[in-house]
């Protein structure tokens, strides 16, 4: 749905964020996200959907937990939504589900035509079909029903009479959902019953529904106020009633992953995460991402730029990172040069993860050792012979000397040239510390020493008795051998540890460990 701008004058798009799930968001969503200027978002509104907003974009929350104050009220969300737009502001009103669906859509759009402000909606995944789908229940199915029917649980206050008819509702509707309906569960129970519907209709709760976080329980209309009392359901949730609910039994999907209901702590740094988290999360895991560590550049090139002038005096070029390979090839380029300049010497990786990142830039490894350590390509190398040959190592600036000694201690000529430092992330201490203790984690991921080594220094613990105390219960997964040496040095245990150092061995470890 979309109306004519008026020349000067920004644009407000309603964009329906989805149920939870920030996967769910349709592409012309994440396009408007994009390309934002300001952004006001909801409570239900998956906050990881801002990574795809500008960093220069105004970020305004414009949301309502249950029984708790709106932080503004609905005149003024319109009224800014009006003033960003005169300013001409692209605006993106984000908000839960589908915006013309109990999302006071409609409401806010003919404020928006009423004053001239031109505007578009994009329907987003309702939390209804949601709900249903990711708790295993279809709402239609030509077996049980071919009727479904949308209802709010929470009417306007404003309104004199309730605008539902229970009496047609009740028995003429094969499938109801009911949005907003926890507070008032006892009455809609009531309603159904007292108009015709059998007390041993299925229901079905579910909360947060699409995401790590989802909870779903099942009655019937003659118990399910006992079961949502007992279990502690809380809103977000919505209710689904009708014979479909049965089938929750056969195809339950979404909950019934390995790693469903697992809250990880990934600390690998943020532009590393992605790889691992994604595997995580599509086992079901809540992962709390807490980057341990930031890459930042050296000061001076000065070793690598003079490798560079006369690399073709080197015999092999040995990068142990993923962020060696990045920071390498950025200074390559940056000096006039590309791949076609690396003929000469030979090139070698610690592993596949490495080797793969390094093809994106034209090179293939002519050498990946079989065990993905330093260790293991220093062997590898020593296999091959290294006496007299030339080789560079670009690395981070304070990084396990096993390798360039062992290759030296062989004859080999080595030059060590700094690219990056591993610095410690500021100013998450308490955010991590606060995750810990809500008892709530039953993982931490480490990619690498320096990852276990910040990450002990922001949890800050005084003493090995309150580092026992704020991970009981927490497994530890490292992704090799040396990374669970610091861990145990650190006074820790590791639990899980694949026989294959990549990212794709960790996360297959984590699963079979808890499937």
């Amino acid at each position: 749905m979309e109306q004519q701008q008026k020349p000067g004058v920004g644009k407000v798009y309603l964009v329906g964020a989805g149920p939870g799930d920030p996967g769910l968001i349709t592409l012309r969503g994440k396009y408007l996200l994009e390309r934002a200027e300001v952004v006001v978002y909801d409570y239900l509104a998956n906050q990881r959907l801002l990574k795809h907003v500008p960093a220069k974009a105004q970020l305004v929350y414009a949301g309502k937990r249950g029984g708790v104050e709106h932080s503004h009220t609905q005149a003024e969300i319109n009224q800014m939504l009006i003033d960003f737009a005169r300013q001409g502001k692209m605006v993106v009103r984000l908000k839960g589900g589908d915006p013309f669906i109990f999302g006071r859509g409609g409401e806010e759009v003919e404020e928006l035509a009423h004053h001239g402000i031109a505007f578009e909606v994009v329907p987003g995944v309702t939390s209804a079909t949601a709900a249903a789908t990711y708790a295993g229940i279809p709402i239609t199915h030509r077996g049980y029903t071919t009727s479904v029917a949308f209802l709010t649980g929470h009417e306007s206050p404003d309104k004199p009479t309730s605008t539902i008819d229970w009496s047609k509702i009740a028995t003429g509707i094969g499938t109801i959902v009911i949005y907003m309906g926890i507070k008032n569960l006892p009455y809609i129970v009531k309603s159904l019953v007292d108009n015709g519907r059998s007390p041993e209709t299925p229901v079905a709760v579910v909360r947060w529904a699409s995401t790590p976080e989802q909870q779903s329980v099942v009655g019937t209309l003659a118990n399910i106020v006992d079961v949502v009392r007992d279990t502690g359901i809380k809103p977000p949730a919505l209710i689904v009633i009708g014979d479909v609910v049965n089938l929750r039994q056969t195809i339950d999907w979404f909950e019934k992953r390995p790693l469903f209901g697992k809250r990880i702590i990934v600390t690998r740094t943020r532009e590393q995460a992605s790889e691992l988290v994604a595997g995580l999360e599509e086992a079901g895991a809540s992962c709390f991402e807490c980057s341990t560590i930031n890459i930042e550049p050296v000061d001076d090139y000065k070793i690598l730029d003079e490798a560079l002038e006369r690399i073709g005096e080197y015999h092999w070029i040995l990068f142990t990172s993923l962020n060696a390979v990045r920071y390498f090839f950025n200074r390559l380029y940056l000096k006039g040069m590309d791949a076609r300049d690396l003929k000469g010497p030979d090139i070698a990786t610690v592993g596949k993860s490495t080797a793969d990142l390094l093809l994106t830039y034209g090179i293939n490894a002519d050498l990946i050792p079989p065990v993905f350590t330093g260790e293991g390509l220093a062997q590898s190398l020593l296999d091959l012979g290294v006496e007299g040959r030339n080789i560079l190592l670009p690395r981070a600036a304070a990084g396990r000397e096993i390798l360039p000694e062992t290759l030296r201690g062989a004859g080999a000529q080595v030059t060590v040239a700094p690219l990056y430092r591993n610095v410690p992330v500021q100013g998450r201490t308490d955010e991590l510390r606060a995750e810990l203790a809500t008892g709530r984690v039953d993982l931490i991921t480490f990619t690498s020493s320096s990852t276990v080594k910040n990450f002990l220094d922001m949890v800050a613990a005084e003493n090995q008795e309150e580092l026992d105390r704020l991970l009981a219960g927490v497994k530890i997964a490292t992704i090799g051998p040396i990374t669970a040496k610091t861990v145990t040095d650190g006074g820790l245990t590791v639990d899980i540890q694949p026989e294959r150092y990549t990212i794709p061995d960790l996360i297959q470890a984590i699963i079979e460990t808890y499937r």
